[in-house]
This record gives C-alpha cells, sequence and structure tokens, in this order.
C-alpha cells in the first residue's frame, strides 16, 4: 500500500473555508491558521495520511521555518517563495511509487502543474467536504465505542461480576432441573 501524503495550500484554504474566512475578516490570521492545523489533524489521524501544509512567507524577511505541530508538518516558505512553488518542488521530490502525493488547492494554474508532475488535486471546496465528512465518521464511531464499553463504566469489580455470573448460572442450572423434574 503506498504511502498517503498531502500537500496543502494553506492560504488557499483560509481563504475558502466558511470558518475561516470569517476569521481572516476579523483579522485573526494567527487564529485562522491554528483552527486550520486542529482540523487537518484529526483528518490525519482518522484517514491515515501524512500531511503538509504550507504558507506563503515571501512577503515576511527571515520567517522561513518548519515545526510539527498537532502532527502536521507546518512549513513557512523563505523570502521570495510562494507556498505554489515550494509544493511544486516537494512533489516532484515525494511523488514515488511507493507514494501518493495529492495536493489541496484551489489555484487552477497550480493544479495543472501538479498533474503534470503525477500527483493528484483535491480542491479546497472538496477538502473541506472531506474533512466534515471525516468529522462525522469520528463522531459516530465514538458513540459506537462508548455504547459497545458500557461495562467498562460498571462500579462493580472484576471479582464481583465473576461472582454474580456464577451466581446467575447456578439459578439458570437450578431452574432447568425444576422443569425436567416436572
Amino acid at each position: 500500500m503506498k504511502k498517503e501524503v498531502l500537500y496543502v495550500d494553506g492560504y488557499n484554504m483560509i481563504g475558502a473555508w466558511p470558518e475561516l474566512v470569517r476569521l481572516k475578516r476579523q483579522d485573526k490570521m494567527a487564529d485562522a491558521r491554528d483552527y486550520l492545523l486542529h482540523e487537518l489533524s484529526n483528518y490525519a489521524k482518522y484517514e491515515g495520511i501524512e500531511i503538509n501544509i504550507v504558507f506563503d512567507a515571501q512577503f515576511v524577511p527571515g520567517l522561513t521555518k518548519r515545526y510539527e505541530k498537532y502532527e502536521v508538518a507546518v512549513i513557512f516558505t523563505s523570502e521570495g517563495e510562494t507556498a505554489d512553488s515550494y509544493i511544486e518542488k516537494a512533489v516532484g521530490e515525494e511523488n514515488l511509487l511507493i507514494t501518493h502525493v495529492q495536493v489541496a488547492t484551489s489555484d487552477l494554474a497550480e493544479q495543472w502543474i501538479i498533474f503534470q508532475r503525477g500527483a493528484t488535486r483535491k480542491s479546497a471546496n472538496e477538502l473541506y467536504k472531506d474533512i466534515k465528512s471525516t468529522k462525522k465518521k469520528i463522531t459516530i464511531d465514538s458513540a459506537v465505542y462508548r455504547m459497545q464499553n458500557k461495562s467498562r463504566n460498571s462500579p462493580l469489580k472484576d471479582e464481583d461480576k465473576k461472582r454474580l455470573e456464577q451466581l446467575y448460572g447456578k439459578l439458570i442450572d437450578e431452574r432447568f432441573d425444576e422443569k425436567n423434574h416436572l
């Protein structure tokens, strides 16, 4: 099975997702980036993919950096470098026989370049819908898990449970014997 890698054009998502657009309009870019990272982290863990989110830093001298947050790789490009050019280069290096690279961007020119490099693309809207769908799956799985493990919250100790099960077994046996003797 191929390793799944998703590159996300961060500011492209911030300009497209309703919650992020709202934060951007309130001049809360740091909050928008953090919210995006949080959503992508949950998505990555549940779907079993590696995510690299790239933010343009071309107009911010000296900001180049790469770090992990919520187990998502966060990359701020170097001065003079766009997120698009960084992603194009990374796709060329990572799109191997053992790796499937996908890029989330709504930039049509970028999408064509990604196709030429052998990767697949996902629009900002498609990724948004996928994340919403994954959140629903997580909610359902959590509810099912809680329902299956209700006994985990039982106030009975294991030894008490065993004694009750034995007692129940004896009662069933006695009832069976009574029915057979009549």
